[in-house]
């Protein structure tokens, strides 16, 4: 009878350890996978996991917004993630249990829009793009100026800059400084078309020519209808093979010589004498790249550039941003009077 008793004992606490092992195999497996383990007030956060990080960066980039970041990791290693940490840019939602963070962290890298314009200098267009994605600036200056891209693609360290066209793009924040490039030249070559690259080669341009003279035309002008007109003004100077003197590349060359922060208002006629391959004052044609990053209605002007006979213009004061248009210098100049004595009237002397 003891024997007996003894044994459903046996039997009974056998029965409670098992169901004790098994309760708790079945809280840590809850707990590690599918407890709420955020700490965060937002509705959501967003993580930028590096390119190569291992467990050390995860957990300083993860463990801030963590409730408890000893189960995470349990997780993450009993899943393999951290054999696989991938980069970019994730989302995570307040209330994510482990499970659902990780299944954030493999599979929902989250793109980002990349905008760009208003760029003066392939510098600056460097530093605005590093701000959305992982590459640096010092990194994106390299894939720019990569010696074998540029003789692949017949450009140099001045023409490159008209590759890239102002818009927004989608990326991974994961992009690095080729990646972006490439992506950028892809985009070049689909904008320049068959239909554009005929229109170009109509007025003696390639696509490059285009860029760099409606670099010029919107630095003159920031009225879009009137950018057409003085397109046709230097393609006209271009067919005589005249000088184009055009005043932005004057003040691009003094920038380039002083610093991009020099505050020009107006073009003094010893800046005409600044010897540079920019200043189309001293030599004939277009500069070696643009000067400024030309949006596409600057780009379409050249390309539907108005036809007409002008071969000069000066500003005029009672339109402003607009110009005067004229065929002969004679004319020319009794236009700039009225400039030139509105310049002496507002003391504007540099």
């Amino acid at each position: 009878m003891e024997n007996k008793k003894l044994y459903k004992f046996i039997i009974s606490l056998g029965i409670a350890c098992f169901l004790f092992i098994a309760l708790a195999k079945i809280y840590y497996h809850y707990n590690t996978y599918y407890s709420e383990n955020t700490s965060f007030q937002d509705e959501k956060i967003y993580l930028n996991i590096p390119s190569g990080s291992g467990l050390d960066n995860l957990k300083k980039q993860i463990s801030p917004f963590l409730k408890d970041s000893s189960t995470f990791f349990d997780a993450a290693i009993k899943t393999k993630y951290v054999l696989n940490i991938k980069a970019g840019k994730y989302e995570i939602k307040k209330g994510f249990s482990n499970n659902e963070i990780l299944k954030s962290l493999k599979f929902n890298n989250i793109p980002v829009n990349v905008t760009f314009n208003n760029i003066e200098r392939l510098e600056n267009l460097a530093s605005r793009v590093s701000k959305y994605i992982e590459a640096d600036s010092t990194s994106l200056m390299q894939s720019f100026l990569d010696k074998d891209f540029l003789i692949q693609n017949n450009l140099n360290n001045h023409s490159v800059f008209a590759i890239f066209l102002p818009d927004t793009y989608e990326f991974y924040w994961n992009t690095n400084g080729d990646q972006f490039r490439d992506k950028m030249f892809k985009q070049f070559k689909l904008f320049w078309n068959s239909e554009r690259v005929d229109k170009a080669n109509s007025y003696g341009l390639n696509p490059l020519k285009v860029s760099i003279l409606a670099s010029i035309v919107q630095r003159e002008t920031p009225k879009v209808d009137e950018r057409p007109t003085i397109s046709g003004v230097y393609y006209n100077r271009l067919k005589k093979r005249m000088r184009l003197q055009a005043d932005p590349t004057v003040i691009y060359t003094i920038k380039k010589k002083n610093g991009f922060d020099t505050k020009i208002r107006r073009v003094l006629y010893k800046d005409l004498k600044i010897k540079s391959p920019y200043n189309t004052y001293q030599i004939k044609g277009l500069p070696p790249g643009p000067i400024y990053m030309p949006d596409l209605s600057s780009i379409e002007s050249v390309l539907n550039l108005q036809d007409h006979k002008y071969l000069f213009f000066v500003a005029d004061v009672k339109r402003p941003g607009y110009h005067i248009f004229a065929n002969s210098l004679s004319q020319h100049n009794k236009n700039k009077r009225q400039y030139t004595s509105w310049l002496r009237k507002n003391k504007i002397k540099r």
